[in-house]
């Protein structure tokens, strides 16, 4: 039987579901996907908090839907952050990322393209939720890598103790659930 967490975000109630991490911790899972009216009312409140930025990026996969809205309510840009190199991507920058989420490590990588686009331009990192932080390490570590300029890091909810770190804009906390 499914267990959720009922929470309040940008004014909108949601209800997540719960999943095991392992035998010690659930965590409720934020799942952005089609949900167009917590998109748009988040990325409303975000940009309400945001410095001054140029571009936006965000790591593939979950948080595309919010850095798209972002983008159109603010005209800026979008760029992302892929988890594999395409064939159209030439010169690719690459890091390493280990998530709460995922199982194994992963890599983000920038084309070429996109390096160029945002290189000494200023960057708003953009992700659904900032846990550990690993997937914001390596976020960060490839708009070095580019030669941008971090604008802020900014996520809809920050879980556990990202929530009490000064250097992330985010909606709400997100707590983590221990057995």
């Amino acid at each position: 039987m499914s267990q959720y967490y009922n929470m309040k975000i940008a004014g909108l109630e949601r209800n997540l579901e719960k999943f095991p991490v392992n035998e010690n911790l659930d965590i409720a899972a934020f799942i952005i996907f089609g949900d167009v009216e917590l998109t748009i009312k988040a990325s409303e409140e975000l940009l309400k908090k945001v410095p001054e930025f140029d571009y936006i990026l965000t790591p593939e996969a979950k948080s595309i839907p919010l850095a798209y809205e972002m983008a159109r309510q603010s005209g800026k840009p979008y760029v992302i952050a892929r988890k594999a190199v395409k064939v159209y991507m030439r010169n690719s920058l690459e890091v390493e990322v280990t998530s709460i989420t995922t199982k194994n490590s992963q890599k983000l990588y920038l084309g070429e393209t996109e390096t160029n686009m945002i290189k000494g331009k200023k960057v708003l990192i953009v992700d659904d939720v900032i846990s550990t932080g690993e997937s914001l390490i390596a976020t960060r570590e490839l708009v070095k890598k580019a030669g941008a300029i971090e604008a802020a890091s900014c996520a809809v909810l920050a879980e556990g103790d990202a929530a009490d770190r000064d250097d992330i804009i985010f909606l709400e906390k997100l707590p983590l659930f221990f057995k």
